[in-house]
């Protein structure tokens, strides 16, 4: 999460980035309803939400481009009250976001904004919650909460919340493309079928990028890939045109590619309908 503090009037100025899956295993499904399951979760720092968020009289939320399709119900005002019920402070900012991640992409756009708003309130507001008690909190607002409190790739396992640093590093240009359908998460679980995984996520950093597509899985694509076909269909163009690797994100529906130029990159990108959302980024 980068951000920039304003000391005179108390104003915090965020970057919450999306993320992509390097692979994703469901292992099996838990007492609770939650799945066990292992990842690597790499962010993209040049996609990204900006959260404005300064101290008010009221707690406002100002959606920038009148943007009102915010998922899981306002994650935001979720992570506020939260943070009011664990530390019996009033919390009333005037919070402004700019959304430039899709919703219901697989790029984990709320869940960055919620962790963002809890590390820049924790500050704002001189709350002193260790690292550990916003964790706790993150997971409280989402499985997938807890890994955008972090600034590096993190091994994610169990419900995604129990994450080790790993040492990858991603050197070519990143394409994503989503094609404007929105999966829900809680369906997509439904449909899975948990398997043992035969990949050693904490090993990555080992393996060459070229090998990745012949060990790294995303176990949604099989029952997203069939309800979807569209999406099933950018994966094979974007192997068709020279990518190193692609995987669809998360529960979908991005899919990214890997590419070997950035030129490579671009001309894919123009492949897809104009009603698409094409990003490429190398950082």
């Amino acid at each position: 999460m980068n951000q920039q503090r304003n000391l005179l009037l108390e104003i915090i100025e965020i970057k919450a980035p999306a993320k992509i899956n390097i692979g994703l295993n469901i292992i099996s499904k838990r007492d609770d309803g939650f799945h066990n399951l292992e990842t690597v979760f790499y962010q993209i720092n040049d996609l990204f939400d900006v959260l404005t968020i300064e101290k008010s009289n009221n707690f406002e939320l100002i959606l920038i481009d009148e943007n009102k399709d915010l998922e899981n119900d306002n994650i935001i005002s979720k992570a506020i009250k939260l943070l009011e019920e664990k530390t019996s402070v009033k919390i009333t900012p005037k919070i402004s976001l700019k959304k430039n991640i899709p919703i219901g992409a697989g790029l984990g756009g709320g869940s960055s904004d919620a962790a963002s708003i809890l590390k820049a309130i924790n500050e704002l507001y001189k709350l002193e919650l260790s690292f550990e008690e916003l964790k706790s909190i993150a997971l409280k607002l989402g499985s997938d909460v807890p890994l955008f409190l972090y600034d590096y790739p993190t091994n994610g396992k169990s419900r995604g919340e129990l994450l080790e640093k790993v040492e990858v590093k991603i050197d070519y240009p990143i394409l994503l493309v989503n094609p404007k359908i929105h999966i829900s998460t809680k369906e997509a679980f439904s449909n899975i079928i948990p398997k043992a995984n035969l990949f050693n996520y904490s090993n990555i950093q080992n393996e060459k990028i070229s090998d990745w597509k012949n060990k790294l899985t995303n176990d949604f694509e099989v029952s997203v890939f069939k309800l979807f076909p569209e999406i099933e269909e950018i994966k094979t163009k974007l192997y068709e045109n020279g990518a190193i690797f692609s995987l669809m994100s998360g529960s979908g529906s991005t899919v990214y590619a890997i590419f070997d130029s950035l030129k490579k990159a671009n001309l894919a990108a123009k492949l897809f309908p104009k009603h698409y959302f094409t990003f490429v980024g190398n950082k």
